[in-house]
């Protein structure tokens, strides 16, 4: 495939869509809570719906851009976008979120998987880390973004009237957090749109390779591609959890309005976290991969107990930290487990995709343990269980290839994007 400018600026909107999507769930969490009338536990299921279909859907996307190409798999993904938003405006009971919140996270995982080989083919593989770090900006700019354009959405519909005569007919006054979901609607179509009128063909080098789902899931019985698959899940979880958490605790514990104060900070946790990735890119020019692995790690644990049982004025500065301590996490990982293998790495890379579905367990798990203990906060030390597993990896890894520094002259680790979320 040649290098292709339209092609490139296609699969950078799909990034930037793909995390607008997908992150909106913890800045609307309390409002899903008020308006269901449920409790933490079931309204972790919220996000369990969502990010249980990378698990379903992962592999099998893989398989399906092997058979019909990237562009078709985008058609299809965007399409089902659409559909899954809407359904979700339409008919908002809480059996069919669930129904849609799954078709949204299917088309997600469709879409990460079909666009990470097609960005290295459209822009040329001596320019892909450049491209990864723009995607890596594109992507932490719509979770940024997401948050902002809901609180705004939510100041100003205050009632039935400020709905406008089109939206009163589809949006219950109950429920006015939908309209979000009616512009990830009207998104999923502009995207389809776009991704028809622009031309490309399927990436070369999918078109070499015949894989079964046998031969897909083979490197499952490998127990160090099993120990990564563990690390990235455990990501997904503690990143979830915590962007999920931050709106409710901070109502619960700190009298903040979630909707305005609430999801301000949620969008101040994901800036600082594509923050940290840039600043994390410079620093494995000077430290080792699992050394900087091991020190974020901790910084994260101690960012988090200070979000948890520190002042309002603390907690308001220690959960952007959090996402600044993560932001590193997903790329070494990444590195990490693909260069412990010769061979495979496709495989690899579809074994770890199946490992987002870390997302769907936290917020459902920390729901049920704040309700059985009455305690949401001491609920919350959950989430230093995937850290402290994530911290384990700097110790254990063993990768064949250590990144680059100035103080070695190995090859370097490569740095894929964070895409969870």
């Amino acid at each position: 495939m040649k290098k292709s400018y339209l092609v490139i600026a296609l699969v950078l909107a799909t990034f930037f869509t793909v995390s607008f999507i997908t992150n909106i769930l913890g800045a609307i969490f309390p409002a899903l809570i008020e308006s269901y009338d449920i409790g933490l536990t079931l309204a972790g299921f919220f996000p369990f719906a969502f990010f249980i279909a990378y698990g379903v859907m992962s592999i099998p996307a893989g398989l399906l851009v092997l058979r019909v190409g990237e562009k078709s798999v985008m058609q299809l993904a965007f399409t089902l976008a659409a559909m899954g938003a809407t359904t979700f405006v339409l008919l908002p009971s809480f059996a069919i979120a669930m129904v849609a919140l799954f078709m949204l996270g299917c088309a997600m995982a469709l879409l990460q998987v079909a666009i990470n080989p097609l960005l290295r083919a459209s822009g040329g593989a001596e320019h892909f880390a450049v491209l990864s770090v723009l995607a890596q900006l594109m992507f932490g700019a719509a979770a940024t973004l997401a948050p902002l354009v809901y609180s705004k959405l939510q100041s100003q519909v205050t009632n039935v009237e400020q709905f406008g005569a089109a939206l009163t007919h589809f949006i219950p006054a109950d429920k006015s957090w939908l309209s979000i979901y009616v512009v990830f609607a009207l998104l999923s179509v502009a995207m389809l749109v776009l991704s028809q009128l622009t031309p490309f063909s399927a990436v070369p080098e999918q078109k070499k390779q015949k894989l079964s789902w046998s031969q897909s899931v083979a490197f499952f019985n490998n127990k160090t591609a099993l120990k990564f698959f563990a690390a990235i899940s455990a990501y997904v979880a503690l990143e979830q959890g915590v962007a999920n958490l931050i709106s409710v605790f901070l109502q619960q514990y700190h009298g903040l309005e979630p909707t305005t104060q609430g999801a301000k900070v949620v969008s101040e946790f994901w800036l600082c976290l594509t923050l940290g990735c840039l600043f994390g890119l410079a620093l494995l020019k000077f430290i080792d991969a699992q050394k900087l692995l091991v020190l974020f790690s901790l910084g994260a644990a101690t960012a988090l107990l200070c979000a948890l049982f520190g002042s309002t004025a603390v907690t308001l500065v220690a959960f952007p930290l959090v996402g600044f301590f993560l932001s590193i996490m997903w790329s070494v990982i990444f590195a990490l487990a693909l260069n412990s293998f010769k061979t495979g790495h496709g495989a690899i890379t579809g074994i770890l995709c199946t490992g987002i579905i870390g997302g769907a367990f936290m917020s459902p798990i920390i729901g049920l343990a704040a309700e059985l203990s009455n305690n949401l906060q001491l609920a919350a030390l959950l989430l230093l269980l995937p850290l402290s597993y994530i911290l384990s990896v700097g110790v254990w890894a063993n990768p064949l290839i250590k990144n680059k520094t100035f103080g070695n002259s190995q090859k370097m680790l490569s740095h894929p994007l964070n895409e969870n979320s």
